[in-house]
């Protein structure tokens, strides 16, 4: 059986006018068994029709803020950089994996981006939106592997079958968070001051997942959780991923 072929959303940096990628991404990916590619950042509907069928699932990355008229609102000073070319590539692809029953995992912006689209909002920050609930660290300090705070993990939920645990310490790095969750995503994680940081699409898409934390334990099993959801050009799932080694949910 062929490896997964994962389209990944490029990230943007402003100040070089140009897409880049963190290593992280692309290692899951291929850690996982699949194979990783960079779409571009400037596709028409016609371009990416012509190449969506080469991908078996895509993986929404984190970056800039939403673009609060993906979700009704007008952009207020607390909301950080928006990257409009990043939102418009990133509608398309995903309504295109909700239409055609194509796996897609959201990281951060990624959770938030799918959350908009299907009819949720999002505070556009929380230390000023919601300054009571901000009791959790939810922009930690540098370096990244420390636990910030701690989210319970609802039993039954997708994210419990794959860590079998009901309560996780996370890193965090995010300034907005989910305020509607839309009606076609449920939860699987929720953090001490009653963020959603983890959710699913129980109906639409095969996989469509979205998480705010980002542990190498959480991201490596749904990676493969990605990968198992992939369909074989004939139709039949899944397609080749490893087995979980011993560092390895």
């Amino acid at each position: 059986m062929r490896k997964p072929k994962i389209g990944v959303m490029p990230l943007w940096d402003e100040e070089k006018e140009s897409i880049w990628m963190l290593p992280g991404y692309m290692d899951s990916i291929k850690e996982a068994g699949g194979i990783p590619v960079i779409l571009p950042l400037h596709l028409t509907e016609e371009e990416f029709g012509d190449m969506a069928e080469d991908f078996n699932g895509f993986l929404f990355t984190g970056g800039q803020d939403i673009s609060p008229s993906l979700y009704g609102e007008e952009k207020r000073p607390v909301c950080g950089p928006v990257c409009p070319a990043r939102d418009e590539l990133e509608t398309m692809v995903f309504h295109y994996c909700w239409d055609h029953d194509v796996p897609a995992l959201g990281i951060c912006r990624g959770l938030e981006l799918m959350n908009a689209l299907l009819g949720g909002s999002l505070y556009q920050d929380i230390a000023t939106e919601c300054p009571t609930l901000h009791a959790p660290n939810h922009v930690m300090d540098f370096a990244y592997d420390w636990v910030a705070h701690f989210n319970s993990i609802l039993t039954g939920s997708p994210l419990y079958e794959r860590l079998g645990v009901n309560f996780l310490g996370v890193n965090s790095l995010h300034h907005q968070a989910v305020k509607k969750l839309a009606e076609s995503l449920k939860p699987m994680a929720v953090s001490e001051d009653g963020l959603v940081e983890a959710a699913y699409a129980p109906l639409g898409c095969t996989v469509a997942s979205g998480i705010l934390l980002y542990l190498r334990r959480l991201g490596y099993g749904y990676f493969r959780s990605l990968h198992r959801s992939c369909r074989q050009p004939d139709g039949s799932r899944p397609l080749a991923f490893p087995p979980a080694g011993p560092h390895h949910p």
